[in-house]
């Protein structure tokens, strides 16, 4: 059933580009279709989730209003509970997702959506089974031809830059002429230009304007300021 999305607006005091995320769970087609205006998802690893609500609002003040919090730390899963509940306007998600387990607490946390690093049938099944937008890391033919086997056309492309970059993923592309890639992995404001251009692209994820010493070190400022000129390099566009 497709979800209803919130209205999307500017915040009215700041004039930087802004998007608002939708408060329900979207469908998969509604948030590939927001995180293609979005064009960037800021990927986070996180100590501290007392840094958790302070790192949305940065983010958001930004113009980035989402993220994929990984789950690289023990905390992670704390601090995308804190974040889902004080930023239910956020596009919030949880990646490095390995486990059914992951996924099952990172939906009770209130995960919108789900990325993995690897295609894990597991998790993408669960994931299927339970609504949830999922998208597994691939980086060869048989990687995608497995997700299209489970009826994904939507693909984390990991890792972009050190598997071949741009030039690598147009020719693993070139066969699937339905799926979609989303690059992560060495993306940097300096090459998603080059990602971006490829209309087989939804959106880069990256990890520059929010670097763990940043939020351990309180640089919520810094964060912000760091996701405006990403937003400005982009041209993220606000839904009419």
């Amino acid at each position: 059933m497709t979800q209803a999305l919130v209205r999307e607006a500017d915040r009215p005091h700041d004039p930087s580009p802004q998007v608002t995320a939708p408060v329900a769970t979207p469908t998969s087609e509604e948030l590939v279709g927001h995180l293609r205006r979005l064009k960037i998802v800021p990927v986070i690893t996180i100590d501290d989730p007392a840094h958790a609500s302070r790192l949305a609002s940065a983010l958001s003040d930004g113009g980035l209003p989402c993220a994929e919090v990984t789950f690289r730390t023990p905390t992670a899963l704390e601090a995308l509970r804190r974040m889902t509940a004080e930023h239910p306007d956020m596009l919030l998600g949880a990646g490095t997702v390995l486990t059914v387990k992951q996924a099952a607490e990172a939906r009770a946390a209130g995960a919108k959506f789900i990325v993995a690093p690897g295609f894990n049938p597991a998790v993408t099944e669960y994931c299927l089974a339970n609504g949830t937008p999922v998208f597994p890391g691939v980086c060869t033919p048989t990687e995608i031809e497995g997700a299209l086997g489970l009826g994904l056309n939507v693909l984390k492309f990991f890792p972009a830059e050190p598997i071949g970059g741009i030039k690598y993923l147009k020719a693993i592309a070139a066969p699937y002429t339905a799926v979609q890639f989303m690059p992560t992995g060495g993306v940097t404001v300096e090459n998603i230009g080059t990602y971006l251009a490829f209309p087989r692209v939804v959106a880069c994820g990256g990890s520059w304007m929010a670097p763990p010493d940043w939020i351990a070190g309180e640089q919520f400022d810094r964060i912000r300021d760091a996701a405006k000129r990403a937003v400005e390099t982009v041209g993220t566009k606000v839904p009419a």
